[in-house]
């Protein structure tokens, strides 16, 4: 088997959408020996800035000489992305033998009528990598929710959570506390829970950590604030619980003191039991770490902003980066939502500071289709020029069209959107040669 036919095998399975559930993960895991139990794991959940977090902390570990894992999703552009080992994605050699090894597998749960999920499998995957790759620790990020998430199969050593809004409502629960609790299943006994949750989904946090007798460490927005920043990067002072960190980081949007914050008070946590990570090794994992596709700048004359905001409160902190960290003449927007999001919501948030809008949609299945958001569009009293454009690419070269060199072009909506956006681009772009996006 190939690369391409592991790839098309594994996105078959797609059609069969999210099941939560440990059954089918437990019974993968357990057919391939359990190779989860090889390394030290530390999970992360919650709703914004999982990503970025993982990243931090498997950056800083990998500066201190460890051997580290990162499993994160979705993907931005390739199915590789998914599995880092050491900053190398996983090699399309490594994903088709993966395939070979899982596939039978996954035949007999079908005879059996216990076919596994797209996620499920790909979990199951990455954690056999990683075990063959010996990593010594593993940054796993909760694809949905916490508790009957594919990943919780693991036994951390230390549980994070992120900052918590409404998502996935329709699974989750209705409120911020339903969705905390959701979440706060990764909480096992005894392993202690960083997080940077506010208010009721804190409470509700703390009153999980304290059932399973969970030392919480709460960072709070006093924890860390922003000492300056230019087009490219920001630098932030963060207040550990050890000490005081000044650090610097190409990622952009003030918000991401608050998730350096909480990989920093990650990372204190393992200094405090024992685990060699110098200081050092802290500022220059932070300036080290990089995130496609979330507050990224891909070009300039005009400003090309790339960011995968998919719910209000990610696109509350766009707003605000566009409204602060950025010199500009008109926004022209680029718009693209699955049709599974608060549509309405993010729309409200982020439409009304835009000269102009283009809306699309990305190949991926949920994509909302753009006359819908056209409408809705309208029906919130924009009054400026919104088009309709089916495909990603055209949209592109649309917004390239109506922008000045003192512009902003900002792609956001979906990290599917951006995702073929930024392949899009780079592919096109003079003097590149990238690989482009495999799939959706």
């Amino acid at each position: 088997m190939d690369y391409k036919d592991a790839l098309d095998w594994l996105y078959s399975f797609r059609k069969f959408g999210s099941k939560l559930g440990l059954e089918r993960i437990s019974y993968l895991v357990e057919r391939l020996g359990n190779p989860h139990w090889n390394y030290k794991v530390i999970h992360v959940s919650g709703t914004n800035g999982k990503g970025s977090v993982c990243n931090f902390i498997g950056s800083i570990l990998q500066k201190a000489g460890y051997r580290v894992g990162v499993y994160i999703s979705p993907h931005l552009q390739r199915f590789s992305e998914r599995i880092v080992v050491n900053g190398k994605e996983i090699a399309e050699q490594d994903v088709a033998l993966l395939v070979e090894k899982i596939k039978p597998i996954v035949d007999d749960m079908i005879q059996k009528q216990q076919c596994p999920t797209f996620f499920e499998i790909v979990t199951a995957m990455a954690f056999q990598h990683l075990s063959n790759c010996t990593v010594e620790y593993a940054v796993v990020e909760v694809g949905l929710g916490g508790r009957f998430d594919a990943t919780n199969v693991v036994s951390p050593i230390l549980s994070v959570i992120t900052n918590i809004s409404l998502e996935h409502t329709d699974v989750l629960g209705e409120n911020i506390a339903c969705i905390a609790s959701e979440k706060a299943g990764i909480i096992k006994t005894g392993v202690p829970v960083i997080t940077a949750a506010k208010n009721d989904a804190c409470k509700t946090i703390e009153q999980v950590a304290r059932e399973h007798k969970a030392p919480v460490i709460i960072v709070r927005q006093a924890d860390w604030k922003r000492a300056n920043r230019d087009i490219g990067h920001q630098e932030f002072v963060i207040n550990g619980c050890l000490t005081d960190y000044r650090v610097k980081t190409s990622l952009l949007g003030e918000y991401q003191g608050e998730n350096i914050a909480l990989a920093i008070a990650t990372v204190e946590q393992l200094q405090m039991n024992g685990v060699y990570i110098p200081n050092s090794c802290v500022a220059d994992g932070i300036s080290a770490t990089a995130n496609p596709g979330r507050m990224e700048i891909l070009s300039v004359n005009p400003l090309v902003l790339l960011e995968g905001a998919h719910n209000p409160v990610g696109m509350r902190m766009l707003e605000k980066a566009l409204r602060e960290d950025f010199a500009y003449d008109t926004l022209v927007l680029v718009l693209g939502i699955l049709s599974d999001k608060d549509i309405q919501g993010m729309l409200s948030i982020i439409v009304p500071y835009a000269g102009s809008v283009i809306v699309t949609k990305s190949r991926n299945p949920r994509a909302y289709e753009p006359r819908a958001l056209w409408d809705m569009i309208k029906k919130i009293g924009y009054d400026n020029n919104v088009y309709i454009e089916d495909m990603i690419p055209k949209a592109v070269d649309h917004a390239q069209s109506l922008a000045d060199a003192n512009d902003l072009i900002c792609i956001t909506g979906s990290l599917f959107t951006v995702g073929e956006a930024r392949s899009y681009l780079l592919c096109n772009a003079p003097g590149h040669m990238v690989e482009c996006m495999d799939s959706t």
